[in-house]
């Protein structure tokens, strides 16, 4: 599957009890940056797709940008950065 959003906005591989990944949602809804919310123990195959992300670690929030790319755990200084925003 796909998980490459549309422009602007990011796509968020999270866990339900990841405190890291709640301060980034919370940073991204206040600067008005879209994300699709995925939850990796919920959704079969991302636990993979993020450990092949991460040199074989399970580490998020690991978001995906529109150009492909992705980030480990990014500020929200970087996320806007990387969005151009």
């Amino acid at each position: 599957m796909d998980y490459t959003p549309e422009a602007g906005q990011v796509t968020m591989f999270s866990t339900s009890w990841c405190g890291y990944c709640q301060r980034l949602k919370t940073q991204l809804t206040s600067a008005g940056i879209g994300y699709q919310e995925i939850n990796i123990e919920e959704v079969p195959g991302t636990a993979e797709l993020v450990a092949e992300l991460n040199g074989g670690n399970q580490t998020v929030p690991t978001l995906i940008f529109p150009d492909g790319t992705a980030a480990t755990n990014p500020s929200l200084i970087e996320v806007k950065a990387r969005l151009g925003a």
